[in-house]
């Protein structure tokens, strides 16, 4: 993943890197290794590649992602200390938000133990609605230019979202969190809430996602995505179309949900305090 040798390991193991030792052998922290990863400054480590792919689509034309899109929409509901059939509740998809739909759906079961599917068929399209408020623009320039870093964040900690960015850092919940806490208080009715981003790797990386919903002065519902917005101005020189896109309009990568912004995608009513792993196969249809 980091494209180091047992010298570097070492060397960054000197210098702090946390890690567990289980069985003699050292582990570390998934999101810790992605983190020295983007910022090694190496350009071939696993995560710089990544998401350089990731955004190879924010440099072109953004008509593409203003024209409706389709996809097949699956998603599997683990509770893997689950004993007993209970109620599931999961987040569904709320395309409709937005210009969008939402067919053929096919919930859950009403009670069962261990694993439930939620299937549909999903439409999104993308809207140029900038944003007009002086006051919202003004916030979301001063966001971007704090220089929080932006970095894999295990979901729970980012709930805690004044703490995230006390360490200078930042990530889609959090940012949110922290936006929409500050529309709120320049007066304008603002919630972060949680969606998909799509159509990444032919459907092979669908990543849960968050940005914030605010009614601009002209009373039209808008969506603020901070964090691609952050991330596309590092990880590419030909994205200003693009980050303009993210500070108000809509594009048909992200599939909004029913979840607030730090909330569970799905949780089910046997008890566990394991948290449902939600796994989301999202793939468009031609």
């Amino acid at each position: 993943m980091l494209r180091c040798g047992p010298d570097d390991i070492e060397t960054l193991i000197a210098a702090g890197l946390p890690f567990d030792v289980q069985s003699g052998v050292r582990h570390f922290d998934v999101n810790d290794l992605y983190n020295l990863g983007m910022y090694s400054g190496r350009s071939n480590t696993q995560p710089e590649l990544a998401f350089k792919m990731l955004f190879r689509f924010a440099g072109r034309p953004v008509e593409d992602l203003l024209r409706p899109r389709t996809w097949d929409f699956q998603v599997r509901l683990e509770c893997a200390d689950c004993r007993t059939a209970a109620p599931w509740h999961f987040e569904a998809p709320d395309a409709g938000r937005f210009g969008g739909s939402v067919t053929e759906v096919a919930a859950p079961a009403r009670e069962s133990a261990g694993e439930a599917a939620y299937t549909a068929t999903v439409t999104t399209t993308g809207v140029r609605t900038p944003l007009i408020s002086p006051a919202l623009r003004r916030l979301t320039r001063d966001y971007l230019a704090a220089g929080y870093r932006w970095q894999m964040v295990p979901v729970a900690m980012q709930a805690d979202y004044r703490l995230v960015h006390a360490l200078g850092s930042t990530s889609c919940i959090a940012a949110s969190l922290l936006l929409a806490e500050r529309f709120r208080e320049a007066g304008h009715r603002a919630e972060a809430k949680r969606g998909w981003f799509c159509g990444v790797l032919g459907g092979a990386l669908d990543l849960p996602h968050a940005s914030v919903e605010v009614e601009d002065d002209d009373g039209v519902l808008k969506t603020v995505d901070i964090a691609k917005a952050q991330l596309a101005a590092r990880l590419s020189a030909d994205t200003e179309a693009f980050q303009e896109l993210c500070l108000g309009s809509v594009y048909n990568k992200v599939i909004p949900s029913t979840a607030s912004g730090n909330a569970a995608f799905a949780t089910h009513g046997c008890g566990s305090r394991t948290p449902v792993h939600v796994r989301a196969d999202i793939r468009s249809l031609r």
